[in-house]
């Protein structure tokens, strides 16, 4: 696009035409450069060799400027502002003002503490942007929009982060499994991997995408799987199949905490799951065309901050979050 331009052209050429043709004066611009005479008179008639035209000519006593030579000072002039506001800009980011689009990818079982609480930020914030949240699904996709600039956030749960993005923890929990209290296992504190293994279990997450759950992913990593006996499309369906099959759900133990708690009437348990699985960790991830953008530095510092409180709560108390801690969360 720009292969005609002479590559010998820089700023210090530039700077020093720009002030030839404002001030019309050889010797007055040496002075205020510290150069010889010699050397911006050398510059002088560089710029008319690079700009095909005199750009000064002599009048009388004083020196005019051609047409041409307004032309070049003026664009001059506006190349020189413009890298000059580039190397000293102090521009700074308004959410309060902006109208920008914001898609954020979060998976559910955090989602039912996270994306409200993120939401409700994001409208004291930014009262004027549209938001959508959305599953993430497909990570190959996922990673293609980005670098798209079509997902601007991810908050995943992947055993490992994607090494093509950047990202940051934004906290770690226990793993724990849920079953209906009528389950042989409900009474127990714990589950051994080789009886996690033989029992059936229920996930949202497609087989065809086990590298990308937390839980397969994690027993791939060690040699193991699980055999998942169903899928579902939403989080939303798995307290209705656990009341009424034999089946088991692993998650993190603030999910599945919570899970229980709204089921009520002691219907489903609460299981500490396989020691192997150790901690869940949760990732905020973003392609590096957006690492200074300063809109997306905002945005990852709001979901940063709400994370860190949910993370206090969550680590404050040993059985996890109640409704209560919950809503006080959300209002934060």
């Amino acid at each position: 696009m720009y292969a005609s331009i002479d590559p010998t052209i820089d700023v210090r050429l530039l700077r020093t035409t720009c002030l030839l043709l404002r001030e019309r004066s050889v010797s007055r611009v040496a002075h205020q450069l510290g150069h010889s005479q010699p050397a911006v008179s050398a510059s002088l008639k560089r710029a008319r060799t690079v700009f095909g035209d005199p750009l000064l000519v002599r009048s009388g006593q004083t020196l005019v400027l051609t047409d041409r030579g307004t032309e070049v000072l003026l664009a001059i002039e506006g190349v020189l502002q413009n890298l000059q506001g580039m190397l000293t800009s102090t521009e700074s980011f308004d959410p309060s003002g902006s109208t920008q689009r914001i898609r954020i990818g979060a998976v559910n079982c955090f989602g039912a503490f996270l994306i409200p609480a993120i939401g409700a930020n994001l409208r004291r914030e930014a009262p004027h942007a549209t938001v959508d949240f959305f599953a993430p699904h497909e990570f190959g996709q996922l990673a293609q929009d980005m670098a798209a600039g079509a997902v601007d956030l991810v908050i995943g749960n992947w055993p490992s982060p994607q090494e093509s993005l950047r990202s940051s923890t934004l906290l770690n929990c226990e793993i724990a499994c849920l079953v209906h209290h009528r389950h042989p296992l409900a009474n127990q504190d714990s589950i051994s991997i080789d009886d996690y293994l033989r029992l059936d279990h229920v996930s949202p997450t497609p087989v065809a995408n086990a590298l990308y759950s937390p839980i397969d992913g994690r027993l791939g990593q060690l040699g193991l799987r699980r055999r998942v006996a169903m899928t579902v499309p939403e989080y939303g369906l798995i307290p209705a199949l656990l009341r009424e099959t034999d089946l088991i759900f692993t998650s993190a133990r603030s999910y599945v905490e919570h899970i229980a708690d709204s089921a009520g009437h002691e219907d489903l348990c609460v299981i500490a799951a396989p020691r192997e699985f150790t901690q869940m960790s949760l990732y905020l991830l973003w392609h590096e065309r957006v690492q200074t953008s300063l809109s997306n530095q905002w945005l990852r510092g709001l979901v940063r901050r709400v994370a860190k409180r949910f993370d206090q709560s969550l680590h404050g108390q040993a059985t996890g979050p109640s409704d209560r801690d919950i809503v006080h969360f959300l209002s934060a």
